[in-house]
């Protein structure tokens, strides 16, 4: 059996309180653009759906029963609490197209936080909030709506994105400066097996650079110490602790000071991209898309400028 209310709709319970309030059905279908019969067929369904009936005719006016002053409390409340919730939904909103949320990984932050200090130079009032992580911390903040876009290097493939490469995001391999293969050109893969590595955890980008050098020649992973951030391998290379594969966007101050070395390796520097991307179908609010775009537009020429006087300009 359906419920007693289960036929009401929000609009008869407009037409109802207008119908109240101007007692006639004729100035109630005006105020509300209606026709009077339009009027008077809701309140009939209203009625029936209630199992009552709520205005009684008086001539050209209409008398409300004592079924429709028992309803006019709860008609009242649920106008003003959709009322408040569109006022609450229009204030997110605005605060939503006021303001963007960036994730990025940790490989970005050698440029990321100065890319946005540029948007923000552009549109200053917009409210910029920005977190640093990894690729899965990254993924999981976009998969739960808890930032708008992510600037990464690698696309996911759990969920559908919609992705904008803005720059070449070249990978390189580097040792210390000392290390014996420093001396040496066009190193193979072969030539590299036997020495130890430094590698970031698994599902990385860096990860997956290290391992697809390996296995697409068919050799097997060097020994590698496991990592949780490039600036601990980049620290560790230092030291002459190992090799690693980095992002050349993370070592161009070590390199330029000398304190780190990129070898001659084959198949590197490998190229991948950087993206601006946001999970797909969801909508962006106002400075989410202005930022999009800013990245978009400016992040070519940004990284170009960024990376000047470095092997890695691009």
């Amino acid at each position: 059996m359906p419920e007693p209310a289960s036929g009401i709709t929000i609009r008869q319970l407009q037409i109802f309180l207008t119908a109240l309030e101007h007692q006639s059905f004729v100035q109630a279908a005006e105020h509300l653009g209606m026709s009077p019969p339009a009027v008077s067929m809701q309140m009939s369904k209203l009625g029936e759906a209630l199992g009552v009936k709520l205005f009684v005719k008086e001539g050209r006016s209409i008398r409300p029963t004592e079924a429709a002053h028992q309803l006019q409390p709860f008609a009242e409340t649920i106008r003003a609490t959709l009322h408040q919730a569109a006022e609450e939904i229009s204030a997110q909103q605005e605060a939503r197209d006021n303001s963007v949320r960036v994730a990025m990984v940790s490989t970005s932050r050698h440029f990321g936080p100065q890319l946005l200090r540029d948007f923000q130079s552009a549109w200053p009032d917009v409210k910029v909030e920005m977190q640093i992580a990894n690729r899965q911390g990254v993924l999981d903040m976009l998969e739960s709506r808890q930032v708008d876009l992510a600037i990464m290097g690698r696309t996911p493939r759990r969920f559908e994105v919609d992705a904008f490469a803005f720059a070449k995001h070249p990978y390189v391999l580097v040792s210390h400066p000392e290390h014996p293969l420093a001396r040496s050109s066009r190193i193979t893969r072969a030539d590299l097996a036997p020495h130890r590595f430094l590698a970031r955890e698994e599902g990385s980008g860096t990860r997956m650079v290290h391992d697809h050098f390996f296995a697409d020649a068919g050799l097997d992973l060097p020994k590698a110490q496991e990592m949780d951030s490039n600036a601990n391998i980049k620290q560790a290379v230092m030291a002459d602790l190992g090799l690693a594969f980095l992002s050349a966007h993370t070592i161009a101050l070590e390199h330029a000071a000398g304190k780190l070395c990129v070898l001659d390796a084959e198949g590197m520097p490998e190229n991948r991209e950087w993206y601006i991307l946001h999970p797909r179908g969801i909508r962006l609010g106002r400075a989410a898309l202005q930022f999009r775009e800013f990245v978009r537009r400016k992040g070519p020429r940004f990284m170009q400028r960024f990376f000047a006087g470095t092997p890695f300009a691009l």
